[in-house]
């Protein structure tokens, strides 16, 4: 089994390299939130969930029903066409792979012809799996990559903000708690001041450079997964 990261093209292409993505290497640590290359990863990890959903109820679904009717035999040719969609739904996955992850792996080689062939098609069980097990994998990467995207930026960007609370909502600044006790006592925080609205917005800068880390381990387990399952 090989595998091939591809390599971006960079103004020219290099004999032999894979044409369609524009930076020659991982963005530095500074630059990877500007990056195309990091918000294709993202673009990956978003478009992975209702992939992923699609995939898991098929794979979930057609393995059950042909399990259950393999006492009458109708199962075999269930399991077939589930085998099969699995492969056809493994190719649509290399495919964003190549195209979003800039990962290039060798499709498997198709199944031994007749129905005995079809069914021990160890490349179909793969796919099978890889739909099945990535489900909440994919699940857990869309909901942190929103989050910490969608989090640094409007932490970042709060000094843009920050007049809003006083001009329409009456407070002194962003209140992060308001609240009186049984005992009469009130406790009350707000973002007001010109250095903590700075220094939210430090913390906000700070996840800004950590996503791209983030999603980059991410999208590692679904180059490792892809390598795995579905290629030769």
């Amino acid at each position: 089994m090989t595998s091939t990261t591809l390599p971006y093209r960079s103004g020219h292409t290099a004999p032999g390299a894979y044409a369609g993505h524009d930076t020659t290497r991982r963005p530095s640590f500074w630059r990877a939130p500007f990056s195309s290359t990091t918000y294709r990863e993202v673009g990956h990890t978003l478009t992975s969930l209702p992939v992923a959903v699609a995939g898991f109820a098929f794979s979930v679904t057609m393995f059950a029903l042909g399990v259950g009717t393999l006492v009458v035999w109708l199962g075999l040719p269930v399991l077939v066409a589930a085998l099969t969609g699995a492969r056809a739904l493994g190719g649509a996955e290399r495919g964003r792979a190549r195209s979003l992850l800039g990962l290039d792996v060798p499709a498997p080689d198709a199944p031994a012809e007749g129905l005995r062939g079809r069914l021990t098609d160890a490349a179909g069980w793969k796919a099978l799996l890889f739909h099945t097990v990535m489900f909440p994998w994919r699940v857990l990467s869309f909901t942190l990559s929103v989050t910490f995207l969608a989090t640094g930026w409007a932490v970042a960007l709060f000094p843009t903000y920050s007049w809003v609370f006083h001009r329409y909502l009456d407070w002194p600044g962003y209140r992060l708690y308001d609240f009186t006790t049984d005992a009469g006592v009130h406790h009350a925080y707000y973002i007001e001041s010109p250095a903590q609205i700075a220094a939210v917005s430090a913390i906000g800068f700070v996840l800004v450079l950590l996503t791209p880390q983030l999603v980059r381990g991410l999208t590692n387990v679904d180059r490792a997964a892809i390598r795995s399952l579905l290629s030769r």
